[in-house]
């Protein structure tokens, strides 16, 4: 889709070397894998969360499994991944509809959040693994970094976003992260979440022309 082709032309980590395209069948056992993943989390968060559990639960190979995800923490980032992509795919056919692109990504991210909000364990599992995530989990963690951009990109209508336009993006992207951390920790009410959210989401309507407060 275009907001996800704008975020592949405009990256700034190095990319991985790309794997051979999945076949129907391997795609299906993905898709078993992370359903199964997300049940589990949903349960009892991030500790509920055992490879072998969820391999049972997929009905594939523990081995099978581990050449799918080598670790739990890719496990739950790639999950993560799938449940943007879902909530991303839910916002193309229902889009926000404010004025202005403040108030189109404040809805978009707003909505996001009270998704994840439905799902708390599930939401917790998936932050953690973010946070424990090193070196090895990049590719996954740019998945879900491109996902977000995405949902902010297709949120705004920009066609041919600037750099200052991209930067105030990733700023928004960092932010609706962190407030996701804290809401999750319990320092941060919903209402609190908001109010970030709407404040860091000016910074679109700041760098496009036309908008208010934007450059003429």
């Amino acid at each position: 889709m275009p907001a996800e082709a704008k975020v592949e032309a405009t990256a700034a980590h190095a990319r991985q070397p790309a794997s051979p395209p999945l076949t129907e069948r391997q795609e299906a056992r993905r898709r078993r894998i992370l359903h199964a993943s997300a049940q589990l989390a949903s349960r009892g968060g991030f500790d509920a969360v055992q490879m072998r559990e969820v391999a049972e639960s997929s009905q594939v190979a523990l081995g099978t499994l581990y050449r799918y995800f080598p670790s739990k923490v890719h496990l739950l980032v790639a999950t993560m991944q799938d449940q943007l992509e879902h909530l991303h795919g839910t916002l193309g056919k229902k889009p926000p509809t404010g004025d202005t692109a403040a108030e189109r990504v404040t809805e978009s991210l707003m909505r996001a959040f009270r998704a994840l909000q439905r799902e708390p364990h599930l939401a917790d599992a998936m932050v953690r693994a973010l946070t424990f995530a090193d070196r090895s989990v990049s590719p996954e963690v740019d998945q879900v970094s491109r996902q977000t951009t995405a949902i902010i990109l297709d949120a705004t209508g920009l066609e041919n976003p600037t750099p200052e336009q991209l930067s105030a993006v990733r700023v928004i992207e960092h932010t609706w992260h962190s407030a996701l951390i804290t809401w999750l920790s319990g320092r941060a009410s919903i209402a609190q979440v908001k109010i970030d959210i709407e404040t860091v989401c000016r910074l679109i309507d700041l760098t496009t022309p036309g908008e208010p407060g934007g450059h003429k």
